[in-house]
């Protein structure tokens, strides 16, 4: 079950009184841990993950599994010394954790064995769990529907990464969660991406606004102009695929989310990126370069079934905590879904301590 909304916000509520929480938290604070399946949640009747959702934590200790056991081999000794931490910086490099995060979380570590007096490598390893955990927790934030009306999400990432597939599953899911939609096929420049959207949008019962060979920004400001019109609950804005480097193309990123907010001025309210999982440091790079030029509030992480290379996310984390200390707004970004298929099922709401458990074995 895709449960990252508990219920919708009217907008007449809305203005009759604050928001209420789509998780059980206040909304409006991002840095609480969110939804239903937390531990603040046990009063819902969420003490324990519901079927579906053991089905995927089974998902994706299988999809982290290559990652997870090259870790994991290094803590079968029988006792912790300097060539066990040695053996562990080298396996958390080669899953491209990064030399700041792998520095991170070894001195985390350390610091956490001579406090406990631990002498087991297996003890060792819950604490490494611990370690990431704590730093990836940060990245914990559920997607928060309904505070407007419509709430416009823009979506970005590089062709290849599983964008507009991604934004075909969050469409499927919103929709069976009640949520009306809206999707605006503003990627004109891949060939067939339209197409592709349209047969997301029909699967979805779900309204789409396309132009074939429009104007990209055009096409995002007539849906945020429909969604409005309409009373829709969520328009989700599919952008033309492209890396970085392309400056000419990440200025076209930029006049759309412009066009955008003179549709809607508070708008988009989530700029989401789409990373592949399996790009390792330079799926980082690629964050910090369409930060840069559109300030992203959020990533899904595609494709991690079988990659070597899951220990991206905790340099990303790192890398996001910084820059959370150094932004004015002091911004948090999350990690609000991960997959490892292609299956529906395979996207789901991403939990700090179940990526943890499952990278690390």
């Amino acid at each position: 079950m895709f449960s990252f909304f508990k219920k919708l916000i009217s907008p007449a509520s809305a203005k009759a009184e604050p928001p209420a929480p789509i998780e059980p938290q206040q909304a409006a604070p991002r840095e609480t841990p969110p939804d239903l399946h937390t531990p603040a949640a046990k009063d819902l009747g969420a003490s324990a993950p519901p079927p579906q959702r053991q089905g995927w934590l089974a998902r994706l200790r299988s999809g982290l599994r290559k990652t997870g056991s090259s870790i994991a081999s290094v803590f079968v000794g029988s006792r912790i010394d300097d060539e066990l931490y040695e053996e562990l910086e080298t396996a958390l490099l080669m899953a491209d954790t990064g030399v700041a995060a792998t520095e991170h979380l070894l001195g985390d570590l350390k610091r956490r064995v001579r406090e406990q007096a631990v002498s087991d490598p297996a003890a060792m390893k819950a604490l490494l769990v611990e370690a990431l955990t704590q730093l990836l927790e940060p990245l914990e934030c559920g997607l928060v529907i309904g505070q407007q009306q419509p709430t416009v999400i823009m979506v970005a990432g590089v062709n290849g990464a599983g964008k507009t597939t991604s934004i075909g599953k969050l469409t499927h899911h919103l929709a069976d969660e009640g949520a009306s939609v809206l999707l605006a096929a503003a990627d004109t420049f891949r060939a067939a991406a339209r197409e592709q959207l349209m047969v997301w949008a029909e699967r979805s019962a779900v309204d789409i606004v396309s132009q074939e060979d429009g104007d990209p920004a055009a096409v995002s400001f007539d849906a945020v102009s429909a969604g409005k019109a309409r009373g829709k609950d969520v328009v989700l804005v599919d952008t033309a695929g492209r890396l970085p480097t392309q400056l000419h193309l990440m200025e076209e990123l930029k006049k759309i989310k412009r066009v955008i907010a003179k549709a809607d001025a508070q708008a988009p309210h989530e700029v989401l990126l789409v990373i592949d999982g399996n790009t390792g440091q330079n799926a980082l790079a690629q964050v910090k370069a369409f930060d840069e030029a559109l300030g992203l509030t959020g990533l899904i992480v595609t494709k991690l079934d079988g990659t070597a290379k899951g220990g991206v996310l905790a340099a990303i984390a790192l890398w996001a905590r910084e820059r959370s200390q150094n932004t004015q707004d002091k911004r948090p970004l999350a990690v609000y879904f991960v997959g490892v298929g292609e299956k529906l099922e395979d996207l789901e709401t991403f939990k700090a301590r179940e990526f943890a458990q499952a990278l690390l074995g």
